[in-house]
């Protein structure tokens, strides 16, 4: 069977399946794309959407023959701005209005948790779904980190899952126990997986990226995820250059332990660090694979995510990497 989908590589029982729907219009009102963030799910919720949307379109009726998209209604789809569709993002709270990850970039919110997909986001789903489609024949939602939906969120979601009227709605999350049993048995699972070293070279190429396939780290966070490796490699390059010399050499003593937190905590807000703990985890242990370090990390993790006082996380978990240097060496 020739899928209807294209540009995604190592992802066949994912498009096989979403392709079998369509060809079929047996298409479930809920569908679960789960997997890792990176190897396309995104891509594949765009252009599931553009096929949904695109039969007997008022505005863009096919041409080419079944399958084919309308470019004017996939540049759209691109957009977020067909009426029939509701693209749905994790949101920082900024003075007491949701921002997107990409807005809170643009406006320099210094950020202290990471976002979710809030309630009154789930409400306005809810909004959505009572209109009728104003130019397809179903209306689509697209909820992107579906597992940072919060308990009151999830069950809000829940209820209109239950009857979503004439609408398919999809949720991107990482594994099914990343959400409420409940939600997941309302969804038809779509899985997608995690790419070899070879199609991750190809898609990094395609994506003029080929410079990461030589930063072993950042491949090593990646796990066979390109867009993992792309953000990865965006976040690194996006580090003060002081910062990534300083970062790249394990503190030799606790003097340059402290230090090196008050810089670390100076010039990156928190969920950079929670990033650069990842990094530096992964760094230490191929260095030196060193099971000390790798449970100081952990323990940093867990406090920043705690809303522990950062500059005092960074301290202890450096001072422990110093003393843990010094007693091998």
């Amino acid at each position: 069977m020739v899928s209807l989908f294209t540009g995604l590589l190592g992802q066949e029982t994912a498009l096989s399946l979403l392709t079998q729907a369509i060809r079929q219009q047996r298409l479930a009102p809920a569908y679960l794309f789960c997997g890792p963030a990176g190897v396309g799910r995104a891509t594949a919720a765009r252009q599931f959407a553009a096929q949904l949307l695109s039969e007997r379109s008022a505005s863009d009726p096919p041409e080419g023959g079944p399958g084919t998209i309308n470019p004017s209604l996939q540049r759209r789809i691109q957009q977020r701005n067909h009426p029939d569709l509701l693209w749905v993002e994790p949101t920082y709270l900024h003075q007491g209005r949701p921002v997107t990850v990409a807005e809170a970039a643009e406006l320099g919110v210094r950020r202290k948790s990471p976002p979710q997909v809030r309630l009154e986001q789930v409400r306005d789903i809810t909004r959505f779904l009572t209109r009728p489609p104003l130019e397809s024949p179903r209306s689509v939602v697209v909820i992107e980190g579906a597992e940072t939906m919060a308990e009151a969120a999830a069950n809000g979601l829940l209820k209109t899952l239950e009857e979503p009227g004439n609408a398919t709605v999809i949720l991107l999350a990482p594994n099914l126990s990343a959400l409420l049993p409940t939600l997941v048995s309302r969804c038809q699972c779509i899985p997608f997986k995690r790419l070899s070293l070879t199609l991750m070279a190809t898609v990094l190429a395609t994506q003029g990226c080929g410079e990461i396939l030589n930063a072993p780290v950042i491949l090593a966070l990646a796990q066979g995820s390109p867009g993992q490796a792309i953000a990865a490699w965006q976040q690194w390059e996006s580090l003060p250059p002081d910062l990534v010399t300083t970062v790249n050499a394990p503190p030799q003593t606790l003097r340059a332990a402290l230090g090196l937190a008050q810089h670390i905590t100076k010039a990156l807000d928190t969920e950079a660090q929670l990033w650069l703990v990842d990094y530096l985890q992964q760094l230490y242990w191929q260095r030196q694979a060193s099971a000390k370090a790798l449970h100081a990390f952990e323990q940093a993790r867990l406090h920043l995510r705690r809303f522990v006082q950062p500059r005092l996380v960074w301290e202890v978990t450096l001072m422990a990497i110093a003393q843990d240097r010094g007693s091998r060496f």
